[in-house]
């Protein structure tokens, strides 16, 4: 019998282990990150030509996926109307929105103020329950 008990202690310790260890690695999961961009384009053509497949690019290569939005797509609700061009991207987490940001930054000083005024807001998301 004693080695019974043994192997149930054992049994019992390894599953508390493996809860333990579980919600620690939960409790490290950082939010999901998101995008919210206002663009006012002023030569859609020009910008779909030279900017938006380089913005399409680095968004993928960032992990963002594109969630909502395009030309036209946004419906004022209160206040000043959206303008013509409204995207909500979303990211791993808020580490990633920012890396994300420095090169769209540069890419909107180097191709896109040409074409496009942008106002970006990033949002930390919350837990899903």
């Amino acid at each position: 019998m004693n080695v019974s008990y043994k192997i149930g202690a054992g049994v019992i310790v390894s599953f508390l282990l493996g809860v333990c260890a579980a919600n620690v690695l939960y409790a490290q999961a950082k939010p999901v990150g998101y995008i919210f961009v206002e663009i006012d384009v002023k030569d859609q053509d020009s910008y779909k030509k030279d900017f938006l497949p380089k913005a399409q690019a680095l968004i993928k290569e960032s992990g963002g996926k594109y969630l909502a939005g395009g030309f036209n797509k946004a419906v004022g609700l209160s206040g000043s109307p959206p303008p013509n061009r409204v995207v909500l991207l979303q990211f791993p987490d808020v580490d990633a929105v920012k890396a994300f940001y420095v090169k769209e930054s540069k890419l909107e000083a180097d191709t896109g103020d040409k074409y496009a005024s942008f106002r970006a807001v990033g949002i930390e998301g919350v837990e899903q329950k």
